[in-house]
């Protein structure tokens, strides 16, 4: 085992997990981990693009190698107490994709064309 139990990593940039609000469900992870006394066994880390673009905010557990798609606030206490905390991964959340990139083309259209203005598009923040 490493020097944590679990690592997390949220995708925080790229060009699509950041409109969907991805920098709330990072800081909503990191401070739900401090307020569960979880430091010293759970590091909760910003991540570069995991290439599934469109199917964001993405969240990955290691070592359990669990990834979540779409992840909200909600679904963001359902990661810290049932898997972070009860240390059982979500199935009904879980995200499962064949390896390499998946991207959503319609969603990435969709955030895109929210940015040019033409309609409207972000489920979080921009």
């Amino acid at each position: 085992m490493g020097q944590f139990e679990r690592h997390v990593f949220v995708c925080t940039s790229g060009d699509y997990c950041p409109h969907d609000g991805s920098a709330q469900i990072h800081r909503l992870l990191k401070e739900g981990v401090a307020a569960r006394g979880l430091k010293a066994s759970v590091r909760i880390n910003k991540s570069g693009c995991l290439d599934q673009c469109g199917h964001g905010p993405m969240v990955v557990v290691y070592p359990d190698d669990v990834w979540y798609a779409g992840v909200t606030p909600d679904k963001a206490r359902r990661i810290l107490d049932e898997h972070l905390v009860a240390g059982r991964a979500i199935a009904d959340l879980e995200y499962r994709a064949p390896a390499g990139p998946n991207k959503d083309a319609r969603r990435m259209a969709a955030i895109n064309a929210a940015r040019a203005g033409r309609e409207p598009g972000g489920r979080g923040e921009a």
